[in-house]
């Protein structure tokens, strides 16, 4: 059976499993009382209450599926521990989200700081560095290749040689708590976390389709393959999970923003360092971290503080936008741009990202003018 034919039946059954998976854990967190407050939030004070930290779903479904994974795929040593760090920094990150979740609905007595939530970042992209799972290569803007590994201290500890590449490490690092915040800031407006998620993983999956039937090396193989192994699974039930969520039958909340985050980041690095192209994907909450850190500094405030002003989609709900515009116009954006960068070389995703930070910026100005006219 061929790899590509056994990633699709993974792919079914994980549509097929998914919603009844997806249902069960709605049910055990109504008779549990894990529900949300409705009356605290102005724009839905006219729902019911809904389960709440449903993400959770993520992790589950990827547990369900690792004998699966085990009994379709050969894995070989590298492509293993991969897995296995994978599936434990999941579980972690997992594991305290959905602690954090708890304490926001007073379930839980353990409270996280925001503080431990950030360290805890800094440490996932530290651990993720040291492994072989590392931001090892960028290029520059005459298409070079500049190896990143050829900044490294070496230094000998009980008769072994250690060998630190500090300049991926950092990166790697810069990279995770990039990608958190900027997908955690998105989490503002009901399925819009999810389906920017969804399309970046489609994205992915796109490039890792070409990259197994273009390139024939084996760490290329084991890369493409890794991560439709992956997205076979998370895709289904990402779907699901966005449409639950739209419709408010479920909150996904930091349970799943911060696994979908955590599983960019990871497959953007795996899938032959494509940073770029996942910068372009994630591009228009990317900008709008920035802007909104920016102008929140210029404003005296605390820049990591949540609130309902500067973010790209209250701009575009005071100007009048409803949240399905606000879904399909991000939605569109995202595609847009990520589809964009897949057939860009360097110097023209540079361009892309200037297209993008000017897009993020100006939008609502542009459509109050457009509304006007």
């Amino acid at each position: 059976m061929s790899f590509l034919l056994q990633t699709f039946i993974i792919f079914i059954v994980s549509f097929l499993v998914s919603p009844f998976l997806l249902k069960g854990i709605v049910f055990l967190f109504r008779k549990w009382g894990f529900l949300d407050r409705p009356h605290l939030y102005k724009t839905e004070k006219w729902r019911p209450a809904a389960p709440y930290g449903v993400g959770i779903i993520l992790m589950i479904m990827l547990l369900v599926f690792v004998p699966f994974f085990y009994l379709y795929f050969d894995f070989s040593e590298i492509l293993e521990r991969r897995f296995h760090i994978v599936l434990i920094l999941g579980v972690i990150l997992a594991s305290v989200s959905f602690l954090d979740d708890m304490d926001t609905i007073w379930k839980s007595p353990i409270k996280i700081p925001p503080l431990f939530r950030l360290l805890m970042q800094i440490c996932i992209g530290l651990i993720i560095g040291l492994t072989s799972i590392k931001i090892s290569y960028v290029s520059d803007l005459f298409g070079w290749v500049v190896n990143l590994t050829d900044y490294f201290i070496s230094f000998p500890f009980e008769g072994r040689v250690l060998t630190f590449y500090y300049i991926p490490i950092l990166l790697t690092i810069f990279w995770y708590a990039l990608v958190f915040n900027s997908v955690n800031f998105s989490d503002g407006v009901p399925g819009l976390t999810g389906g920017y998620a969804l399309i970046s993983f489609l994205i992915l999956a796109w490039l890792a389709i070409k990259l197994l039937l273009t390139d024939t090396s084996i760490a290329a193989l084991e890369n493409s393959r890794f991560l439709l192994m992956i997205l076979a699974v998370v895709i289904p039930t990402t779907f699901w999970l966005t449409r639950a969520d739209i419709s408010r039958k479920v909150i996904m909340w930091d349970s799943g923003t911060i696994m979908l985050a955590f599983l960019i980041a990871t497959l953007a690095i795996i899938a032959g360092g494509k940073i770029a192209t996942a910068m372009a994907v994630l591009g228009v909450y990317l900008i709008d971290l920035i802007y909104v850190v920016t102008v929140r500094i210029l404003q005296g405030k605390n820049p990591l503080k949540w609130e309902q002003s500067t973010h790209l989609h209250f701009r575009l709900m005071e100007i009048g936008f409803s949240q399905k515009q606000i879904r399909l116009t991000i939605y569109f954006l995202t595609a847009f741009f990520g589809i964009t960068a897949i057939f860009l070389d360097t110097k023209g995703k540079i361009f892309l990202f200037i297209v993008i930070w000017f897009v993020t910026v100006f939008l609502t100005q542009i459509l109050t003018i457009v509304k006007k006219k």
